[in-house]
């Protein structure tokens, strides 16, 4: 598995490359809430944040997702 650090300029390089879909894809996926924060912090600095409806959407679900309790617990 990718560093935080790294994750968030993978996922950046998508986004500079044009590929939202595999950007969005790879936020889905999302190994946990300081990497998605990091993400944000990221494209807000290349002043890319707010430039793609479905690309800033797709953060803030996944935010609210894994930022939610869990109902059970895996055994």
């Amino acid at each position: 598995m990718a560093k935080s650090n790294e994750w968030a300029g993978k996922v950046l390089a998508l986004v500079k490359g044009g590929n939202q879909a595999a950007a969005i894809a790879q936020i889905k996926v999302a190994p946990s809430v300081k990497d998605l924060k990091a993400l944000q912090t990221a494209l807000a600095a290349a002043q890319l944040a707010g430039r793609w409806r479905e690309l800033d959407a797709s953060i803030a679900d996944n935010l609210a997702l894994l930022s939610a309790p869990r109902l059970h617990r895996s055994p």
